[in-house]
């Protein structure tokens, strides 16, 4: 099957778009024209004002106080230099940092979190700063040969690029951008699937990356479509969120179905249920269906459509509908 990609709506106003997606507010500027500079590391490693985000494993450390979560941010030591180092940007008040990845074991105690534990409550800038520290390392550690000659490669430009010691190209972080939908037919019912993997009860939005020579929109069109046989129109886009899980954009929208009939392709999809409001919160209550944690953006589309938050552990809010 196939069908013309739909024209993409622009939807502005708080009451339509999501805009406060967690990892996507980051407050430090990244001063990308510094780093170039060749010494900017090792000057700022030895600066006690810059600031330190250390990474173990993909954890960062984190305090609470009165309930206020944010990473703990060290100066720097005399051994950072002799670790992966990245140049992470300055503040408006002229603050550098600095993200160093600590050896294996060092996150001895429980004051150590994944991005998807903390980052739903640390601040924009925190969370930006352990989302930009995490998607560089795992581009680090996945791309540590050139992929022309397959010689290795070192860290350059603070920590932004990799260069091949043998021939001397430059190879650069990249981002896969990735749509991920909210799909509703005429009764306002949303559709909700389950790819292989998952387990009984986890369902969530459509989602699927953005092939080569491929618009967003066209690729909102082409995932439903592929995955549960459901022509759709009217796309319109949401918002935006880094996902360094290991390298992915989430680039979020809603769209209508032509017709709900659906059709799975049961290598992708294996279980696909239009749901009303009702219908959905009868399910969480009953332990039927999982919800996304917090941090995510499926949860965050899921909720727009629900009209306010859904709790799994306190009593559900009473919807508003769009």
């Amino acid at each position: 099957m196939t069908s013309a990609p739909p024209r993409l709506e622009g939807v502005s106003g708080s009451s339509r778009s999501l805009r406060d997606l967690s990892f996507a507010h980051g407050t430090v500027g990244r001063a990308g024209l510094r780093r170039q500079d060749p010494d900017l590391l090792p000057a700022l490693l030895k600066d006690p004002l810059t600031r330190v985000v250390e990474l173990v494993e993909g954890r960062a450390e984190v305090t609470e106080v009165d309930r206020d979560v944010s990473l703990v941010l060290r100066p720097p030591r005399g051994t950072d230099l002799d670790h992966l180092s990245i140049f992470l940007g300055q503040d408006g008040e002229g603050t550098a940092y600095v993200g160093v990845v600590g050896g294996p074991g060092e996150a001895a105690t429980d004051k150590w979190r994944t991005l998807r534990e903390a980052g739903a409550v640390l601040s924009d800038r925190d969370a930006g700063l352990f989302a930009t520290m995490l998607g560089l390392v795992n581009w680090h550690e996945a791309h540590t040969h050139c992929p022309r000659c397959g010689a290795p490669t070192l860290p350059d430009e603070s920590g932004w690029l990799r260069r091949c010691t043998q021939d001397g190209s430059a190879h650069f972080p990249r981002t896969d951008p990735a749509v991920i939908m909210a799909v509703t037919d005429a009764e306002d019912r949303l559709l909700l699937a389950r790819s292989p993997h998952w387990p009984e009860g986890r369902l969530s939005v459509l989602a699927g990356f953005v092939e080569p020579g491929e618009s967003l929109e066209s690729a909102v069109a082409r995932e439903v479509l592929e995955e549960v046989g459901v022509v759709v129109d009217d796309v319109r886009y949401l918002g935006s969120q880094p996902w360094p899980f290991p390298s992915s954009l989430m680039v979020g929208f809603t769209s209508r179905a032509v017709d709900p009939t659906l059709h799975l392709d049961m290598e992708e999809i294996v279980e696909a249920v239009w749901v009303g409001r009702a219908e959905l919160r009868d399910m969480v209550v009953a332990g039927r269906f999982g919800i996304s944690p917090t941090v995510s953006i499926s949860r965050r589309i899921i909720e727009r459509w629900y009209g306010g938050p859904i709790d799994q552990q306190v009593e559900w809010v009473t919807p508003a509908r769009h």
